[in-house]
């Protein structure tokens, strides 16, 4: 699912999470106005206790899917290792290597992917996004 999908479907979530909770507000303040103040506390102390239990679950739904908001990206290296979870660029990663010359303007988008685990084993070198205009290697120059 793209990011655009997933934020489409937060909206609609959010816009019937408040919708509910207004119903609910004039639900439980037109029972103390038709009943009285004890059956609006008996009544509010169950909708609490359905909230809870709500709320509960989707915590621990989210925790199993690996949830939270921007995709779950993991970034893992080996010993030595070069790792990062968006763009390389104009950088000199290695023994003796070294950058030259100007640097190259930040591109407007980027090619990174939310949600994509990026993983260097031992002395490795990896990206989430691109690696541009860099060294890379023992005695690189670029």
């Amino acid at each position: 699912m793209s990011f655009v999908a997933s934020a489409g479907v937060a909206r609609v979530w959010v816009r019937v999470t408040g919708v509910v909770a207004f119903l609910g507000t004039v639900g439980l303040v037109l029972v103390v106005v038709l009943a009285d103040l004890d059956t609006a506390g008996q009544a509010a102390g169950v909708v609490g206790s359905v909230v809870a239990l709500v709320g509960l679950l989707v915590s621990v739904v989210s925790l199993f899917r690996g949830g939270g908001s921007g995709g779950g990206r993991r970034v893992r290296g080996g010993r030595g290792a070069v790792v990062a979870g968006g763009d390389i660029t104009g950088s000199a990663l290695g023994k003796d290597s070294k950058v030259t010359g100007p640097r190259t303007p930040p591109r407007r988008v980027s090619s990174r992917r939310d949600g994509d685990d990026v993983r260097a084993g031992r002395d490795g070198v990896a990206a989430g996004g691109d690696i541009t205009d860099s060294a890379l290697g023992e005695g690189s120059e670029r």
